[in-house]
């Protein structure tokens, strides 16, 4: 898995156990702040997780049943989305006997669904329940208030560091400087 704090990886670990083992979806996954296209596992990683052998992933890759995100180096990584993708074109093919582009037209229609209930959700939500914000590359997304999203998020960020401000004239001495960075950057 590629980037994120451990604590993180952890939580999306355990929600993509929950999503295979049928015992989340993906709407429970995102009502609770998961961001379920963040492009995290690797090939071995997801197989484990989805308890399929990594040729398989790679298969569905080729079919296009599935769609893992690529890195700068071209390795695949997938999001719980593509788990839960695999998980039901595993279940499809072998517990089901649906022939691989039968699989896909269903993945697709269950997509389409999901995403046609949410909408309807979104229209039926109060005005005021959600906020808005700019994603990683500068778009601008919408996100449902949840009590619950808000609490988990706020236990895995890493503490801003805060410094002693220096002591000026007409500044109160009790004021403090906080320093914000990115890891990920590079000059």
């Amino acid at each position: 898995m590629a980037g994120g704090s451990r604590q993180m990886r952890r939580l999306y670990e355990m929600c993509a156990l929950a999503l295979v083992r049928g015992r989340a979806d993906l709407d429970g996954a995102v009502d609770v702040g998961f961001d379920i296209d963040m492009p995290l596992f690797t090939v071995s990683r997801a197989a484990r997780l989805a308890g399929i052998h990594p040729q398989t992933l790679r298969e569905y890759d080729r079919q296009r049943l599935v769609v893992p995100q690529r890195t700068s180096g071209g390795a695949r990584r997938y999001s719980l989305r593509d788990l839960n993708r695999l998980q039901q074109a595993q279940q499809l093919s072998q517990d089901e006997g649906v022939n691989l582009a039968g699989v896909g037209r269903i993945l697709d229609l269950q997509e389409e669904n999901r995403e046609l209930r949410r909408r309807i959700t979104r229209m039926e939500t109060p005005a005021g329940s959600s906020v808005f914000a700019a994603d990683a590359d500068g778009g601008i997304v919408e996100i449902q208030r949840s009590s619950s999203a808000r609490t988990w998020r706020h236990d895995i960020h890493v503490r801003i560091r805060e410094l002693p401000a220096p002591r000026r004239a007409g500044r109160p001495a009790d004021s403090k400087s906080m320093v914000l960075w990115n890891a990920d950057y590079e000059e």
